[in-house]
């Protein structure tokens, strides 16, 4: 997870919205630590899911990684202010996004991991990796 971030970072651009979708241990917040550390980040990544929000600066731009496990009304993404780390300047990864399917921008890239008794496979749409 954490290579396949790394590798991924190089198609991440400031105003993206990506969405990282998976059950509980598939590897979520391990894949941001990847991608973070692709985009130059140094700092200890760790999961949002009592925080919520975690901001990153890193040598390339700010990214912001939420963690909406937690969350269960619509009001409690208002009070996020998500609609602030919005700005078109920074990256935003979020987990657990389909808690408030339709309440959330839409994503620039939708990463989802299954786990299967060997091992673990991720989709990405649209399919980045294959692109020209």
């Amino acid at each position: 997870m954490l290579e396949f971030g790394e590798t991924l970072s190089d198609k991440i651009v400031p105003g993206e919205v990506v969405y990282l979708i998976g059950e509980l241990g598939a590897g979520k917040t391990t894949l941001a630590r990847g991608i973070l550390s692709g985009l130059g980040c140094r700092d200890n990544v760790v999961s949002p899911t009592y925080t919520l929000i975690e901001p990153y600066a890193t040598c390339r731009h700010d990214v912001y990684h939420l963690d909406l496990y937690r969350l269960n009304r619509q009001g409690d993404i208002e009070n996020l202010g998500l609609r602030d780390l919005l700005d078109g300047h920074a990256v935003c990864l979020i987990e657990w996004p389909e808690k408030f399917a339709g309440n959330l921008p839409e994503p620039s890239l939708t990463i989802r991991i299954r786990i299967f008794e060997r091992g673990r496979k991720i989709f990405l749409d649209p399919d980045l990796i294959s692109a020209p």
